[in-house]
């Protein structure tokens, strides 16, 4: 029987052969588990991958956006301090902005809401998706 495969053979009605193809059964369950496992982690990389990608992506946008509006204040005369202090607040309030998503995110779902609720004995809740 090659590495891999399963059994397929006639039935042997003995303890011997039954316990031959529970055990073959088993190396193919298990050959199955390591090769998806293998492709779930290449799935994740990928993932990761590109979200790093985007995320440089999205930075260097974010900082285009901020020299713009920089020069921008610049042609219209502003100085140096003022233009600096309007970058700035620009990313103060783009922070706070998504401080305050998360914040109402991990209010509304906090992380590991229904093992804690496990732990602490509660009865399960209906809404969980």
């Amino acid at each position: 029987m090659a590495a891999g495969t399963y059994e397929t053979g006639p039935a042997d009605p003995s303890l011997p052969g039954l316990l031959r193809r529970v055990k073959s059964l088993a190396k193919a369950y298990a050959s199955l588990v390591v090769v998806d496992a293998r492709h779930a982690v290449h799935q994740i990389i990928e993932v990761l991958c590109v979200a790093i990608v985007a995320a440089v992506l999205v930075v260097t946008a974010w900082l285009a956006f901020v020299v713009a509006v920089a020069g921008w204040l610049l042609a219209d005369g502003v100085s140096w301090p003022g233009v600096l202090a309007c970058a700035g607040l620009i990313n103060v309030v783009a922070a706070a902005l998504a401080g305050t998503w998360l914040w109402r995110q991990l209010k509304h779902n906090p992380p590991l809401a229904a093992t804690l609720r496990q732990v602490e004995g509660e009865p399960p809740r209906g809404d969980i998706p």
